[in-house]
């Protein structure tokens, strides 16, 4: 709990559980802002229950606490702010639940419901659990997709909502193999050594399905003279070739999105861009603003300097802040480590504090530094971070189809470049036309 960042607040009939609970927070070493009321005084709750919600939305605080005479009106008022998950507890397994299945960020509590010793351990624990098992973190991106609506739902589901006019998003059928590709390969491997093992001869592995390059591609323009033009050609781009993002710089994002609606094409934006060192804060709310004019990645660079330093504490502190906002938004976050200017040591540290994050990716480069991504720091990357469910995506100074394959290779499974058209022409056998721009 040490060093959370809570906001808490309370109606009049909350004010003694309040005022308790400041004292707890404090003692714990947390930094706490106090939402009110200060008195006594009839209030409406559910001005304090805004208040609150919006300091957690905003990243200005990590969590929330509400209270008011049931806890139930505080959870429907700070539910209406975009990336709040409230739920109301009234015992330390609900609190352990909030968390761990629904990771909600806003807790509220009814002071009529609650003791002051029972509210204390119920605190605690929502302070203290952590939203970790993947089934879990795929539903709580589907709570926050409900927000820009409509989310896929089954085809039962499907048919009802169509009688109020809502458009057939249906699920398509569950793959009930179960087995990822890196699953085959671990088969087929391991079939071979037996085979080798008794004597017989080992087959072939069996030929891997062809690469789907357009949908490794975050198809990238970061320069900073890029104009309104390269972004529509950009798109125009992405949207013919179906790349899987394009990755812009914030004040194009908008912009990007206006351009790739209904095509299926991401937008990915950059923050913290191309140094890394702006206080978490800062990187947070370049996120959330991102976020809000239709980013649905995030690609953040880590504090460079501070890694160095030894400082895991404060890198920490700063991919979390960011991956936070992008849970609250049902975004993904991928962090750049800026891979030329570390050691394998501080490599290696950085994918672990990535993890410990809960981020999406670990990202090779801003392609702005002294050089970009190599074979070798894509699978150091890999074989830190694979296990844990994460992507690498590998970037900087890719250009050619050749490029590509020893990133994915090496273990990359996104690529960020601007050479994606050459790259397809190159797969395609066409002649090459035109030379790529600068990353």
């Amino acid at each position: 709990m040490k060093d959370l960042k809570i906001a808490i607040g309370a109606d009049h009939g909350g004010f003694d559980l309040k005022n308790h609970l400041l004292g707890f927070l404090r003692d714990k070493g947390c930094v706490v802002q106090d939402c009110g009321t200060h008195s006594k005084d009839a209030v409406d709750y559910p001005r304090v229950a805004y208040t609150v919600a919006r300091l957690v939305a905003a990243g200005q605080c990590d969590r929330g606490i509400v209270i008011d005479g049931a806890g139930i009106g505080s959870a429907m008022a700070a539910n209406k702010v975009r990336g709040v998950r409230a739920a109301a507890c009234y015992n330390v397994a609900l609190a352990k639940n909030s968390r761990e299945h629904n990771d909600a960020n806003v807790l509220t509590l009814g002071a009529g419901q609650t003791k002051l010793e029972d509210a204390t351990k119920i605190v605690e624990t929502f302070l203290t659990t952590d939203c970790v098992e993947e089934r879990h973190q795929k539903r709580v991106q589907l709570i926050s997709a409900i927000q820009d609506g409509p989310i896929e739902v089954g085809a039962h589901q499907a048919t009802l909502l169509a009688a109020v006019g809502e458009p057939r998003v249906s699920t398509p059928p569950p793959d009930r193999s179960g087995a990822s590709q890196s699953d085959l390969e671990k088969i087929a491997r391991r079939v071979q050594e037996l085979l080798s093992a008794h004597g017989e001869p080992a087959a072939a592995a069996p030929a891997l399905p062809p690469l789907n390059i357009p949908d490794l591609i975050d198809h990238t323009i970061l320069r900073p003279d890029t104009t309104r033009a390269d972004i529509e050609q950009l798109c125009r781009e992405a949207r013919q070739h179906k790349f899987y993002s394009v990755c812009v710089n914030p004040t194009w994002v908008s912009l990007a999105r206006q351009y790739l609606d209904g095509s299926g094409v991401k937008v990915c934006c950059v923050v913290g861009f191309p140094l890394g060192a702006q206080p978490p804060e800062t990187k947070a709310m370049e996120a959330r603003a991102a976020i809000r004019q239709g980013a649905k990645e995030i690609d953040m660079v880590i504090n460079v300097g501070a890694l160095k330093s030894g400082d895991d504490t404060l890198v920490l502190r700063d991919i979390r802040a960011v991956v936070e906002a992008c849970r609250d938004g049902s975004a993904r976050c991928k962090v750049i480590l800026e891979t030329s200017l570390l050691t394998n040591e501080e490599k290696s540290r950085a994918c672990e504090l990535a993890v410990k994050a809960r981020a999406d990716f670990v990202k090779t480069s801003t392609g702005f530094s002294t050089g970009g991504a190599t074979v070798e720091d894509v699978a150091l990357m890999s074989r830190i971070v694979r296990d844990k469910k994460l992507g690498v995506k590998a970037s900087g100074g890719i250009r050619s189809l050749a490029d590509l394959r020893r990133m994915v290779q090496a273990g990359a499974t996104r690529i960020g470049t601007s050479s994606g058209i050459k790259i397809l022409q190159e797969a395609a056998g066409q002649a090459v036309t035109g030379e790529a721009a600068r990353y």
